[in-house]
């Protein structure tokens, strides 16, 4: 009987053994999630505005990047925070477009906003 118990220790032990370089690595953590903004500057006929001044307000700090649409009127925002709020918005020749919002509870990634600029008022 002796000999029974001595071997089910054993096999705990060893058992544990093998389980325990496994147990002791430490959890990977994931790299940073950010996410990116992007669209196009349209008129109110839906053709491109090269060179419209695209601004994005981080809403926790105030900052204010900007970014001048290409010849397409794309525009692009890169490396942002998943935990704040953000709001966007263009300008073209003293016209302004509506503010949209990029909220924190908003889950994606990769985020395309079109802002359209009406410049027939």
């Amino acid at each position: 009987m002796r000999r029974n118990i001595h071997r089910g220790w054993l096999l705990a032990v060893l058992l544990l053994a093998l389980a325990w370089p496994a147990a002791a690595e430490p959890p990977k953590e994931k790299p940073p999630q950010t996410r990116t903004v992007s669209g196009q500057v349209m008129d109110q006929d839906d053709n491109p505005l090269p060179d419209a001044v695209v601004y994005l307000k981080n809403t926790k700090t105030l900052a204010i990047k900007s970014y001048i649409s290409d010849a397409k009127g794309n525009y692009h925002f890169s490396s942002l925070s998943p935990n704040v709020d953000y709001e966007l918005y263009a300008e073209y020749k003293d016209h302004r477009s509506p503010t949209r919002t990029l909220s924190n509870f908003d889950s994606r990634t990769e985020v395309v906003f079109n802002l359209r600029i009406n410049l027939k008022k």
